[in-house]
């Protein structure tokens, strides 16, 4: 939804560009965006902190600095008293952050088993950075692949197999990552992945080029329309409610570098999905309006990889590992936890038909 309001509104603003009104409304917005007064999130460095959160799990979070010298925030949380069966690496979406927006799918993921891990990309949630800015979605896919292939080189987590889970734009970074090291991973879960532009919504080179120098002159201006995704995608009033009251939740709208890159990431990805060699399950609700399930189904037909399922559950929304009632979520997890544990050591695979 992001990517088809950026393109149709882009094209208005090229309307308005051809008929010289354009220059006057970047004068408007321009010394705003130069102005030192800009927001962005500060952060003091904190060593690892443990949280005996129950009895079965522990919460751990630092700050670490990436390649670029900025402050990220990072988490994880462990299972007590018993060696992980893998580990799993979370990719949040768009807007959203992992310790709080992604507690509800680690805390199942990690009572059943795993050690799950998590990092917010610059620009969001308590990372450094302008809120809700990506400057490159690159340096966010190295970010993570720096941050999860350290986890995974220590000692302590030698020969375990190691999973990707990306929710929506998550599912972007997930594919990425996977392509960056296409036989590191065993495997990945993704969640109503971004990973297709409808062809009708697909822009016209012209208009790419033109968002390339805009990007040069005004990339963090807040540009891009939208409707409330929070109503669309969350099914569940109280998770709508806890999301809008989240501080680390960007809501304003996304700037124009950052739809660019947004837009970019999703038309590689297409180009890509048979370079898709890891094992996968693919879960979209059948009533997803924010992306399309058909983008999964279409992951599903042309990944490489003879190991892949397709789970279709109709009538739920785009969020449906958080945002659905709770027997749906539940339901979601069985099958999720049910394909980890085929691939981590315990039952033989059973890879599933599309929309079984």
């Amino acid at each position: 939804m992001i990517i088809l309001l950026f393109n149709v509104y882009i094209s208005g603003l090229l309307t308005q560009f051809l008929a010289g009104r354009l220059l006057r409304r970047l004068h408007k917005f321009i010394l705003p965006l130069l102005s030192p007064s800009s927001p962005s999130i500060e952060t003091n460095h904190l060593p690892m902190e443990k949280h005996e959160e129950e009895n079965d799990f522990s919460f751990d979070e630092e700050y670490v600095k990436n390649s670029r010298g900025m402050k990220l925030y990072t988490c994880r949380w462990l299972p007590k008293n018993t060696t992980p069966k893998a580990l799993v690496f979370l990719c949040h979406g768009y807007a959203m952050e992992c310790s709080i927006s992604m507690r509800g799918t680690a805390i199942p993921l990690t009572k059943a088993g795993y050690a799950v891990y998590g990092v917010d990309y610059e620009g969001h949630g308590k990372s450094s950075g302008l809120q809700g800015y990506v400057d490159s979605f690159d340096a966010v896919v190295h970010d993570c692949d720096e941050h999860f292939a350290g986890i995974c080189g220590t000692e302590e987590n030698s020969g375990k197999e190691r999973f990707l889970l990306g929710e929506s734009m998550g599912g972007v970074v997930a594919l990425s990552l996977h392509m960056m090291r296409p036989t590191f991973w065993s495997g990945a879960v993704l969640v109503a992945p971004m990973c297709k532009i409808s062809d009708e919504m697909k822009p016209h080179p012209f208009l790419v080029r033109t968002l390339t120098v805009l990007c040069k002159v005004i990339p963090t201006w807040k540009v891009v329309p939208t409707r409330d995704v929070i109503d669309s995608s969350i099914k569940s009033p109280a998770r709508r409610k806890e999301v809008r009251e989240n501080q680390y939740c960007y809501k304003g709208r996304p700037r124009l570098k950052t739809g660019y890159e947004l837009l970019h990431a999703s038309l590689r990805i297409e180009e890509k999905l048979h370079e898709v060699t890891c094992p996968f399950l693919v879960v979209h609700g059948g009533a997803d309006t924010v992306t399309d399930p058909a983008v999964s189904a279409l992951l599903y037909e042309k990944a490489t990889t003879n190991d892949k399922t397709f789970k279709l559950y109709p009538d739920m929304w785009h969020a449906l590992t958080s945002g659905e009632p709770p027997e749906n979520i539940a339901a979601v997890f069985a099958d999720i936890v049910t394909w980890l544990d085929a691939r981590s050591g315990g039952a033989a695979a059973d890879p599933a038909a599309p929309g079984s």
